[in-house]
């Protein structure tokens, strides 16, 4: 029974930094107007090794903020506009936070499939050890 739990505990926490990731992409692309906003960019961190070496998870890191360049918007008739009409945009590019999005849902969707049918055999063999 232990194996079935940590294969529960893996996939519980792969649908958790999923979760969060596609959180933070779905900040973004709310964000991609904003002026001077800075897409954020998350990894995933492998947690701590378990003492009898089976499977240990993953979680996010820490929120990064994406130092590429602004896009320079030229709108004179901004107030956020300098002399020369421009001003800083958000450096959100739809396209990747869109593909971000996708990859996350997957993933998700595949943790979720690995959590139901570890629950299910679990289920299977708990009745069968009940007989």
């Amino acid at each position: 029974m232990g194996d079935f739990t940590s294969t529960l505990s893996v996939s519980a926490s792969g649908l958790k930094a999923q979760s969060m990731r596609l959180r933070h992409v779905s900040e973004n692309i709310a964000n991609a107007d904003t002026p001077g906003y800075h897409r954020k960019v998350v990894r995933f961190e492998e947690l701590a090794a378990q003492k009898d070496g089976g499977a240990t998870g993953v979680e996010l890191g820490p929120v990064e903020l994406d130092q590429k360049e602004l896009a320079r918007i030229y709108d004179p008739g901004s107030p956020l506009a300098d002399e020369n009409g421009y001003y800083d945009g958000s450096n959100v590019d739809l396209v990747v936070e869109i593909a971000d999005a996708r990859q996350a849902q997957r993933s998700y969707e595949a943790n979720l499939r690995m959590f139901d049918q570890t629950r299910q055999m679990s289920s299977s063999l708990m009745e069968l050890l009940r007989r």
